[in-house]
């Protein structure tokens, strides 16, 4: 009889228990959590998610395991993300690349973009979901399909960031630039994901009852933390400056022209430049077989002219060596409606499509001329012409007697060639001579240099100085986006060459200017009030769970006869069990 009735009482017991279950998920119905679930473990009904005990961990040991995947996939996607971002400046460079090998035009680097863009919004979209569920105290399940595609991910940026690496290393030196600009932002913005992270960190940290686990969850958050806290004791920005102590801004060099608004190396484009402000023309010149310097960047034809409708057997011949007669005939501006080379390029008015479809191949003399009648320096690089070329071995004469013929004033002649530096300057004593590459000050000073053209990625605001006390200037190429001209500007580079002479010439300050004591400001109070938030936090969950550890008894007896009456009628309905 004992034994009957103890095997009642426990089956009374657990139907009581799966009642009370169903009446929960009926009346404790939560459908932030159910969302947050749904979406990231693929589980919609209540009965399927679980909430973390105290003293236990927000997971399973297999998900635990898989959570550094998640944030491997996060990082290291941002990391691309972050480095193609800031690399935009030289996204035509890398779609004229893939032209080379591929033969067919097409912007991959705006692709690229959005394919980083989509992966590190979904990366980051499940990364969001597992710290709400930590917030609200539930255990993480990563559905498996979730899993497999973190694990894309990862493999696609560890993969796209060792290719680049290999094959566009250069481009980390972008990346190391934008931090002296975007530092102070990009702290503030690791501030407060680290106020975000307290939430769950202090949940899961408090709730559990060893105190080594405490301090394994605590103690790398705020060592994380008070580094973020000391950062901008070493950080360093150009930007960050006393009022008064700013450059004049650099001077604005059109590369090629306009090559955002026309076809580069034409007449419209240079036009172009000329009619927004541009202080200067670049260009590159090529000697025609029979012997006629003219404007063209590629060593054939192939992708600025209509060469495979005119002359297809001859479309892949060096450029040099067809006849001004043969390259006359050419269109050097279809290309330019049909391929969209930028991706930030503007709808050009009727009159401007026109304009370009009829562009021709432009020669040096008449360059010159325009460059002359409206004031503006040139700078070119001058290509020597391949061998058995009829002028390979008189293209300097050849170019220089073009360039006297034109009457162009010699002073706005920024002569780049290296080749036999010293006759040209005896026969053409005006020119101001430029120098591709860095070298001492004594060096320049006794082959009478008076400016540098380097790459922008050899920016360094203390050679600028050294070479500005010796007067010599600084051109920086090729600079087209805001923050990296904002970089340049503050750096005190005196010119810059461009293909954005456009939006370029609006800039009247550079961005992120601010004074150290602005910064100091900033600074002092993003981390004043992370640290008073997340101080907040971590005592609201001490408080929580030390007031919930001390009525844990209580709150047990009140939830019991709180529901009782509830679920008392459908305990009753069940059937009974006879012993």
């Amino acid at each position: 009889m004992d034994s009957s009735s103890v095997s009642l009482k426990k089956l009374k017991f657990g139907k009581l228990k799966v009642v009370r279950r169903h009446l929960l998920q009926r009346y404790e119905h939560q459908p932030f959590i159910s969302c947050l679930a749904g979406f990231y473990s693929c589980r919609w009904k209540r009965y399927q998610r679980r909430r973390t005990e105290p003293g236990k961990f927000c997971c399973k040991m297999g998900e635990c395991v898989f959570i550094p995947f998640l944030v491997g996939a996060f990082c290291l996607s941002l990391v691309f993300l972050y480095m193609w971002g800031e690399a935009k400046n030289d996204y035509n460079n890398f779609d004229w690349y893939n032209y080379g090998n591929t033969g067919h035009w097409f912007l991959w680097s705006v692709f690229l973009l959005i394919l980083a863009a989509v992966l590190f919004t979904y990366i980051t979209l499940l990364l969001v979901l597992a710290v709400c569920l930590l917030s609200e105290g539930q255990q993480l399940y990563l559905h498996w399909s979730h899993k497999i595609g973190t694990f894309l991910v990862l493999g696609f940026s560890i993969a796209a960031i060792a290719v680049f690496s290999k094959l566009w290393g250069v481009r980390w030196k972008t990346v190391r630039l934008s931090f002296q600009v975007t530092a102070p932002y990009l702290h503030i913005g690791a501030i407060a994901a680290m106020v975000l992270l307290s939430w769950p960190v202090a949940l899961h940290a408090f709730r559990m009852s060893k105190k080594v686990i405490q301090a394994i969850i605590i103690g790398p958050y705020l060592a994380i933390l008070v580094l973020l806290f000391l950062i901008p004791l070493g950080m360093y920005s150009p930007c960050i400056r006393e009022v008064g102590t700013l450059g004049p801004k650099p001077a604005l060099i059109g590369h090629r022209g306009a090559p955002m608004l026309a076809p580069e190396n034409t007449e419209m484009s240079f036009q172009k430049t000329i009619e927004h402000g541009g202080d200067g023309l670049e260009t590159d010149v090529t000697i025609s077989y029979d012997g006629i310097p003219f404007l063209m960047h590629d060593s054939n034809l192939q992708r600025t002219t209509n060469i495979r409708e005119v002359f297809p057997s001859n479309s892949t011949q060096n450029a040099a060596l067809f006849s001004w007669d043969a390259l006359e005939q050419l269109n050097a501006g279809k290309w330019f409606l049909k391929d969209t080379p930028f991706s930030c390029m503007g709808s050009l008015s009727s009159a401007d499509q026109k304009l370009a479809m009829n562009q021709s191949i432009y020669k040096l003399s008449n360059f010159l001329r325009l460059a002359d009648s409206a004031n503006k320096l040139v700078i070119f690089d001058l290509y020597r012409p391949p061998v058995k070329h009829p002028y390979r071995n008189t293209w300097i004469n050849t170019t220089l007697e073009v360039i006297r013929d034109s009457r162009i004033n010699p002073h706005l002649v920024l002569w780049l060639d290296n080749t036999m530096r010293s006759f040209v300057q005896s026969v053409a004593p005006g020119f101001q001579h430029t120098m591709a590459s860095k070298a001492p000050v004594d060096e320049l000073l006794r082959d009478n240099v008076a400016k540098l053209n380097l790459v922008y990625s050899a920016m360094s605001s203390e050679d600028i100085r050294k070479y500005a006390q010796a007067n010599i200037t600084t051109n920086l190429y090729v600079i087209s986006e805001p923050w990296l001209f904002s970089l340049a500007w503050c750096i005190g580079v005196h010119s810059v060459t461009t293909n954005a002479v456009h939006s370029l010439k609006d800039i009247n300050r550079p961005l992120f200017l601010m004074t150290p004591k602005e910064y100091r400001i900033m600074w002092l109070l993003t981390d004043a009030v992370a640290a008073l938030l997340i101080s907040l936090i971590f005592a609201l969950h001490w408080w929580r769970e030390k007031g919930f550890s001390c009525c844990s008894d209580d709150s047990g007896v009140v939830l019991e006869n709180g529901t009782y009456n509830k679920f008392r009628t459908e305990l009753n309905d069940l059937p009974t069990v006879v012993a």
